[in-house]
């Protein structure tokens, strides 16, 4: 089960997801599914199509229960079968 405590080493595909922070001013508040994730990028489904961000580059904003919690890019930049099962 997906908590605050443990995101950062579970999977984000099937995750809603905004960003709140970025180098690109353009993209913030940009939101949508997660539907892919490579090392680098997450591609999301928006209202407005498919986008591929980075990751490294963004604070990204999930929900999880009725909690938010906001996590540095640069900290989930791995392959996501190398972060899952590692504490950040």
């Amino acid at each position: 089960m997906i908590t605050i405590d443990n995101i950062t080493s579970h999977e984000f595909i099937g995750l809603h997801t905004e960003i709140t922070k970025s180098t690109n001013p353009q993209i913030i508040g940009l939101n949508g599914r997660i539907v892919d994730e490579t090392k680098s990028m997450f591609r999301i489904n928006t209202k407005n199509g498919m986008k591929s961000i980075a990751k490294s580059k963004n604070s990204w904003k999930f929900s999880i229960g009725n909690q938010d919690i906001v996590i540095d890019g640069s900290k989930i930049a791995k392959r996501p079968f190398d972060r899952i099962g590692v504490k950040i």
